[in-house]
């Protein structure tokens, strides 16, 4: 048994040593020539790095990640743009597009019909509205109509009056008759006078017949309609000619339609109208405008659109509200590019669409600045800037254009972007190329040197807004106001002086503003204005010899942006002060 232990233990280590031995001759020669495959993808994306920015400064690119140095947010990957061959142009991958729901459409002529929608009121038609006086002078001893909107037919004794001058020419006219055959003419003058009192035949025969005078004398209604208005009451003392009563025909009436002064040009006489009437529910009248007044009232600053209307059971009443249409064309163009106003981006000075663009490398987008013509409801008519069948995008129109200025294409607030910046840049912000603004409007010597002094108290306020210094600030915008008040209007040059005028009165109420406000937030909000209008100011005059640069920062204002003026291209922020200090960007330098 023992024997037996022993065989089987020899042959165990007799098969491993036989294996070790094998497995040694086997053994594969390591290759030097074959590196590993995780240093052969190293050598393949060797050449492409990765490029980081930031959301909110786009003009911030790195080649590592980390935190934006002007406002410390985390910088974001930015896709490569090696395939981008138009740096006018941003790509967007499918997925980016149905992410942010952008959608299109072609654009084609069409006809620009504007629909109005116009208020008004039911009035008394003017050329129906009476007057009833009394024809004789007296005291009203009895009124028959006692309230307005009685009805009084032509013909009907409306009031009677005791008249002592009619009394007298009755007397008068007895006398007379008389001696009517010695004396006819006197008899015939006597006849005469009360007939230029009103007083009929019928009347004048019932005195003679019956011998009596009549000392309350019978007023009769000229006209029938309505009573608008009551003039006088029992007892009150008549002039001549004075008036009784106000009387309205209502058997035809006018709506008169309200047109303010932006709608006037499309409304005129002749177009058809569709109104209602809230009296009338359900039901849709039409009518055609007769008349369309050509002064505008000085106080409401409308206009009225008339239309005439039979009304002969009286169904419509003046004062009745009504609400109409008007569908009225583009007058001389036939047809016209029109497009969503959702496609439009407005800047307030410009107004920009984005154009799609398919090409071999993908889908495209490129900015497009277009000229607005008139707004028709939820469109405008396009006058130049798109060309029939180019493709435009309806929907998604800001996701498009977060995406160029990330990119750093040009987009709704950078026109001048284009050239993107990429490798290390720490911190330094990206001056777009300045355009040269030419001079457009001449100036006087003395216009210049005011100007000028004007321009440097705007300096000293924005540089106490950067060092956020309260009382710095409102003491040099009271010096500027000052400068701005003692400037003399009449040095400059007659064209000068008419777009001076524009920007004078719209400074001095900004600048007289900062003077009741107690914190630099109030301050700072006027100061965008401040610094719109003296950039305007800067860009069509040559009131500054030096050059100027317009600098942005897209932060500001809540996120929508504002911009200043600088003497230097270091941009210093006057809308954050020290919180913020190099937020910001050069746009554009003015020469």
């Amino acid at each position: 048994m023992k024997q037996l232990i022993k065989n089987k233990s020899f042959l165990i280590v007799i098969t491993l040593v036989v294996g070790i031995l094998l497995g040694w001759l086997i053994k594969p020669t390591k290759t030097i020539s074959e590196p590993p495959s995780e240093h052969i993808h190293q050598e393949e994306t060797a050449g492409v790095s990765s490029i980081y920015t930031c959301s909110m400064h786009p003009q911030i690119r790195q080649s590592e990640p980390g935190d934006c140095p002007i406002c410390g947010m985390d910088l974001i990957p930015l896709e490569s743009d090696i395939a981008e061959v138009d740096p006018m142009s941003i790509s967007m991958t499918a997925t980016a597009i149905q992410l942010a729901d952008v959608q299109t459409m072609v654009v084609g002529k069409e006809k620009g019909i504007k629909t109005l929608r116009l208020p008004g009121k039911i009035q008394v038609d003017e050329r129906l509205l009476f007057t009833q006086a009394s024809h004789i002078p007296g005291r009203i001893e009895q009124l028959m109509v006692n309230f307005t909107g009685e009805y009084i037919a032509k013909g009907q004794t409306i009031a009677l009056v005791y008249s002592p001058e009619l009394v007298t020419s009755q007397e008068e006219l007895l006398q007379a008759y008389k001696i009517k055959d010695e004396q006819p003419a006197l008899f015939k003058a006597a006849v005469a006078k009360l007939k230029n009192w009103k007083v009929t035949d019928e009347q004048i025969q019932k005195i003679l017949t019956t011998e009596k005078v009549i000392k309350n004398f019978p007023i009769k209604a000229n006209v029938s309609g309505y009573v608008s208005q009551k003039f006088a009451n029992l007892g009150d003392h008549l002039d001549m000619g004075q008036a009784i009563y106000e009387v309205s025909n209502l058997s035809r009436v006018w709506v008169l339609f309200d047109v303010y002064e932006a709608e006037i040009p499309w409304v005129k006489t002749g177009d058809k109208v569709a109104y209602t009437l809230q009296a009338i529910p359900g039901k849709t009248f039409k009518g055609e405008i007769d008349y369309l007044d050509p002064i505008i009232d000085p106080v409401t600053r409308v206009a009225h659109a008339r239309i005439s209307v039979d009304n002969p059971d009286l169904k419509f009443k003046p004062e009745m509200f009504v609400s109409g249409v008007v569908n009225s064309t583009v007058s001389g163009d036939d047809a016209a590019i029109v497009v969503p106003k959702t496609a439009v981006m407005w800047t307030g000075t410009r107004s920009i669409v984005y154009v799609k663009k398919s090409t071999t490398e993908g889908l495209k987008f490129q900015l497009r600045e277009v000229t607005l013509g008139s707004a028709l409801g939820a469109a405008y008519i396009i006058t130049s800037g798109l060309e029939s069948g180019e493709e435009i995008v309806v929907n998604g129109a800001f996701s498009v254009d977060a995406a160029a200025q990330l990119a750093g294409k040009p987009s709704m607030m950078s026109p001048e972007d284009g050239v993107a910046s990429s490798g290390h840049n720490h911190g330094e912000i990206s001056k777009a190329k300045g355009k040269e603004v030419s001079n457009k409007i001449p100036l006087s010597k003395t216009s210049k040197t005011d100007l000028a002094q004007l321009f440097e108290y705007y300096f000293d306020l924005k540089n106490a807004l950067v060092t956020d210094d309260l009382l710095k600030a409102k003491s040099t915008a009271a010096d500027m106001l000052k400068s701005l008040s003692k400037l003399d209007q009449t040095s400059f040059e007659e064209k000068a002086h008419m777009d001076w005028s524009k920007y004078h009165a719209v400074l001095s109420g900004l600048l007289e503003k900062v003077n009741s406000q107690s914190s630099l937030a109030d301050i700072r909000k006027n100061f965008l204005s401040i610094s719109d209008k003296m950039i305007s100011i800067t860009e069509i005059s040559k009131g500054y010899t030096h050059s100027l640069y317009v600098q942005r920062c897209p932060m500001a204002d809540a996120n929508n942006g504002a911009s200043w003026l600088s003497k230097s291209d270091e941009v210093l922020n006057p809308y954050f002060g020290k919180a913020m200090l190099t937020c910001g960007e050069v746009i554009k330098r003015i020469r």
